[in-house]
């Protein structure tokens, strides 16, 4: 009997206390949640600015190993993740000194860099060219502020570099044609002329549609006139800045 009561006691004290243990491993549990999906939020924006540098690294491999057509869709996959990662950051409310940094460093990868090569043959001049498209990315990135809400000075190097690849892509490489191109993108990206703020998935349903025909596009890859959809989009910001692509329109 003496036993039963003290088995019963120590089964009496013990519930409490494992009850007490449960409960501290599951508020862990929810506390590692909460962090974990507060880390995700701050950092969603922060992966598409990382993806986007990956990108134009992967470009910049292919590039230097003779794969052009890879190259070319590469900066064009870059263009839409850089497009997609302020509109993320907004909207989780997740901009940060950090997602600028990251945002700049894979715009010049991609958008200087890795666009750059497209233009590279053992010529001195076209080394040149190059080197002389990177500086003009490396300026527009830099010094380019037009101090206007809502606009850029001069052309942004997604657009330049765009409209490079496709162009690259439709006429097979053809030096002429890209030296001539990337004359005009340089000159358009130094010029003192006002770009709207390209707020593509933050303005109104039909340029979120545009959006979502890019990523299609990239599934068409391997049809090469599947870059002329890039091509429009990008010569369109040009000849239509505010008309069209003001994210106040």
């Amino acid at each position: 009997m003496c036993s039963q009561l003290s088995c019963n006691h120590y089964l009496f004290c013990l519930v409490p206390g494992f009850l007490q243990c449960t409960n501290k491993l599951f508020l862990k549990e929810r506390a590692n949640s909460v962090q974990l999906k507060e880390f995700a939020r701050k950092n969603a924006a922060n992966a598409l600015s990382v993806a986007n540098m990956v990108m134009g690294m992967a470009s910049i491999l292919s590039s230097l190993n003779g794969h052009h057509y890879a190259a070319c869709w590469l900066v064009l996959i870059g263009y839409l993740l850089d497009l997609a990662d302020g509109a993320v950051a907004r909207q989780l409310n997740a901009c940060s000194a950090l997602g600028a940094k990251l945002d700049d460093f894979a715009d010049f990868t991609t958008f200087g860099i890795a666009t750059s090569l497209l233009l590279r043959t053992p010529s001195l001049l076209d080394n040149l060219l190059c080197m002389c498209y990177v500086l003009s990315v490396l300026v527009r990135l830099c010094f380019f502020s037009s101090g206007i809400p809502f606009m850029y000075r001069g052309l942004p190097c997604i657009y330049s570099s765009a409209i490079l690849a496709c162009t690259s892509l439709l006429t097979g490489g053809n030096m002429v044609m890209l030296r001539v191109t990337a004359v005009a993108m340089i000159l358009f990206m130094v010029s003192q002329g006002f770009y709207p703020h390209d707020r593509v998935l933050e303005s109104q349903a039909w340029k979120k549609v545009v959006y979502v025909g890019g990523v299609v596009m990239v599934f068409c890859s391997s049809f090469p006139p599947a870059c002329v959809y890039y091509l429009l989009w990008s010569v369109s910001y040009i000849l239509f800045p505010t008309a069209l692509w003001s994210c106040k329109v």
